[in-house]
């Protein structure tokens, strides 16, 4: 259901080419949450960096969302860079677990299609 991977790649440096690497996969970024400076602004000295990108392709949250308007309850997507134990991380939950429970026909799965199976670090 969820889907992680290791890179080597320093935070900010993963930070900044997902959000290209979105972009160029024809999805938005909605917002960018940074999680540990969140809570510090609430008092709460977190160790661990974390950005969190919600994440949207317009035309197929429409295609979802006209088939099954509870999928709202899952979008926008959301993909985390973090660091825990000294590594850099990305990860998130797998679109199609969350819309394996949808009404939505499955061909309008908004996660992005990939030309190969091959990940850059």
């Amino acid at each position: 259901m969820m889907y992680v991977v290791e890179t080597e790649k320093p935070f900010d440096v993963a930070v900044k080419d997902l959000e290209e690497a979105v972009k160029r996969n024809r999805f938005g970024v909605l917002h960018i949450h940074d999680l540990k400076n969140t809570l510090k602004e609430k008092g709460i000295d977190f160790p661990n960096a974390c950005k969190i990108l919600e994440v949207c392709n317009p035309q197929r949250a429409t295609e979802v969302l006209t088939h099954d308007m509870t999928m709202n309850l899952a979008l926008p997507c959301r993909i985390s860079v973090y660091q825990e134990r000294g590594k850099t991380k990305i990860g998130m939950v797998r679109p199609t677990a969350l819309f394996a429970f949808s009404q939505a026909p499955t061909g309008c799965d908004p996660s992005p299609r990939r030309s190969s199976g091959k990940r850059s670090k």
